[in-house]
């Protein structure tokens, strides 16, 4: 089934899964990350639940019932989980990163084989490469603006655009310091007082990245 012939029924089965799968990431990620704490507020866990529903069905509405998409609701369920945890506690812990990183990594190769799309594979790595270098490099200059939590989130982020094609990579990662900039702007004006360092910006790269995976064909 193609992404255009996906249909309703499967479109809210995933819907569905998203809305079950969210509580599930939150339980594990307290078990193995204690250091964050208990369970988030119900009103929280509400709102995580139904983002990752939504997350899950436009992304199978893109992708279908493909080999490529179990990967992407990965990044999908992650991407509201680390957004929670960073605008929570400034934090993008490395094992969920690095979680995003190799499981994707896994599940992608999977469906490189299933299609076959091994260049796809190959560019998948060069994009997570390149993404990771280019924000290192700005971390570096800038480290006020850039953690190094967000230098290692790109190297994920790279890898899923650059699966999709090198104008994914470039839009991706691009999109990522505009989100970044507005949400920056906005919350200087919103909380008077805050510092542009403790702006979190992971939640502003999974937005760009999401959304260029979503509408960038």
């Amino acid at each position: 089934m193609t992404a255009t012939a996906a249909q309703p029924l499967l479109v809210a089965a995933f819907g569905l899964l998203g809305l079950l799968t969210s509580p599930l990431a939150e339980a594990l990620i307290t078990r193995s990350l204690p250091r964050l704490g208990g369970l988030p507020s119900p009103v929280i866990r509400l709102t995580t639940a139904v983002a990752t529903a939504v997350l899950f069905a436009l992304l199978t509405i893109r992708f279908g019932f493909s080999p490529g998409l179990p990967a992407y609701l990965l990044l999908g369920v992650i991407a509201v989980q680390l957004s929670r945890v960073d605008v929570v506690h400034h934090l993008l812990p490395n094992p969920l990163v690095l979680l995003l990183l190799t499981a994707g990594l896994g599940l992608l190769t999977m469906s490189a084989a299933l299609v076959p799309d091994w260049s796809g594979l190959l560019r998948a790595a060069a994009g997570a490469v390149i993404l990771f270098l280019g924000y290192l490099i700005l971390g570096l200059i800038s480290p006020g603006g850039l953690g190094m939590g967000d230098v290692k989130l790109a190297a994920p982020l790279g890898m899923y655009l650059g699966y999709l094609g090198w104008t994914q990579v470039f839009y991706g990662g691009l999109l990522g310091f505009v989100v970044g900039g507005v949400m920056t702007i906005l919350l200087l004006r919103l909380k008077r007082g805050i510092k542009p360092s403790e702006v979190p910006h992971g939640p502003a790269m999974f937005a760009a990245a999401i959304g260029v995976v979503l509408l960038v064909a």
